[in-house]
């Protein structure tokens, strides 16, 4: 059950409810539900919280109904010259701003009160045994309202167990523990090792199913914008998904399809001359595919125009950089400054093997060596690799450090969003015009 399951129906219905006395405003009453729905999901009004209670979220309630109601009278006064009409139409956005915060306090009670009986509760697992650790157990023990059932403590095997807080495992036995509680959410509390070993174990695939909520480091500290979170007086904050799975994942694959799709219509006479120049520069054998590794470390065939011929497939594999190497022609070498080499793996994109926005895609025995050298590079393939990233629109091609282009793609994956793909993608258009290529 998620938090907006119960809530956006509620407000849906809400908001919908002035069609009950009349059908005149019907087109207004729609336009409003949906902009008031939009902005309330925009402003985290749909996302889960531990301390539930409508006092707290009315000031944001008041601010966003306004908004919606003041932007739905501004266009309803423009298409509509009768007074008469427009304030007909207000009356019904009026009481439907009323119902949806009457159904916020309704739903909120029934939230509490299924809570409270234990009829809704979720197996919670607390990362880390000290003080914060002990307290949070204590809280969850004693009062249900928070909707979370303790069910044990992990921590690095350096923290000694205490006789008030007895641990479950270590962060190595997370993975077991989740599937034998069958735990839900995971609270980083204060463990005892460094936060990229906290890290690695939640990116496993059965940690990184459960919902993740962290007590931050600095308390006195508060986010701006939204209102805060607690368990008690201990304050607590939801991470978002760190992996793409469920509506992430289908939102994502299907803006892949629809812009792969598009690309190869719209850029057809392009791949078109990009081969014919291959053709006439080198002959026969225009593609050039080369094994790279995707998500989960999966290896595929990677799809490019070829802009140079290496002498064996042990070159291909291991040979860093071929930017300055004299057997690429005056033709190979516009394509890869101009990207335009690249434009095959649309095709990529299209199977499965590719996203547009991702980590760009490495070869096995460079996938290998930096693994080895870098612990977060490994990281990157919890996603579908990318026919651009962000970091090489930030600069980092060629020969850049490798730690800085992890750091970037796993940024990319941690705060990813449609609109940071279009700012990508914005950005490599930017790029291919200046030639910044290869």
């Amino acid at each position: 059950m998620r938090a907006w399951m119960m809530t956006a129906p509620i407000d849906v219905a809400a908001l919908l409810a002035p069609l009950l006395l009349s059908q005149v405003y019907w087109r207004g009453t729609l336009a409003n539900a949906a902009l008031t729905v939009a902005i309330f999901a925009a402003g985290g009004l749909y996302r889960p919280r531990r301390h539930v209670s409508i006092l707290d979220e009315l000031p944001s309630l008041f601010g966003r109904l306004l908004a919606s109601a003041a932007m739905v009278a501004i266009i309803a006064a423009q298409r509509h010259s009768s007074v008469e009409y427009v304030s007909g139409f207000m009356r019904g956005v009026a009481l439907s701003a009323g119902l949806v915060i009457v159904g916020r306090g309704l739903s909120r009670a029934l939230i509490l009160l299924s809570r409270k009986h234990r009829w809704v509760e979720h197996n919670t697992i607390i990362i880390g045994g000290g003080p914060i650790g002990l307290e949070l157990a204590r809280l969850l023990r004693r009062y249900p309202r928070y909707g979370l059932r303790f069910v044990g403590c992990v921590d690095a095997p350096s923290r000694q167990a205490s006789p008030l807080l007895p641990m479950s495992g270590t962060l190595d036995d997370l993975e077991q523990l989740v599937r034998l509680v069958e735990c839900e959410v995971l609270i980083i509390a204060d463990p005892d090792c460094p936060e990229s070993a906290v890290m690695e174990t939640l990116l496993r695939p059965r940690s990184s199913r459960c919902d993740l909520w962290a007590v931050p480091r600095l308390w006195g500290s508060r986010a701006q914008g939204g209102y805060p979170d607690h368990v008690g007086a201990i304050p607590i904050i939801k991470i978002d998904d760190i992996t793409f799975s469920g509506p992430r994942w289908t939102i994502k694959r299907a803006s892949d399809l629809a812009f792969a799709t598009a690309a190869l219509i719209v850029l057809s006479p392009v791949i078109l001359l990009c081969a014919v120049a291959t053709f006439v520069d080198g002959g026969r054998g225009i593609l050039f595919r080369q094994e790279r590794i995707g998500r989960y470390g999966r290896p595929f065939k990677v799809i490019k125009f070829r802009s140079m011929r290496p002498i064996d497939e042990q070159e291909s594999q291991t040979n860093w950089s071929i930017a300055h190497d004299q057997r690429v022609s005056p033709i190979g070498r516009f394509m890869r400054r101009t990207s335009l080499d690249e434009l095959p793996q649309l095709w990529n994109v299209l199977r499965g093997d590719m996203s547009v926005v991702g980590p760009r895609p490495e070869r096995p025995h460079f996938v290998e060596k930096f693994s080895a050298e870098y612990p977060s590079y490994a990281t990157r393939h919890r996603v579908p690799v990318g026919l651009t990233g962000l970091a090489q629109v930030s600069g980092l091609r060629g020969d850049t450090p490798i730690s800085d282009r992890a750091r970037f793609d796993n940024y990319y994956i941690e705060n990813w969003s449609l609109w940071l793909d279009a700012k990508v993608m914005i950005r490599t258009v930017a790029e291919v015009f200046r030639g910044a290529g290869r």
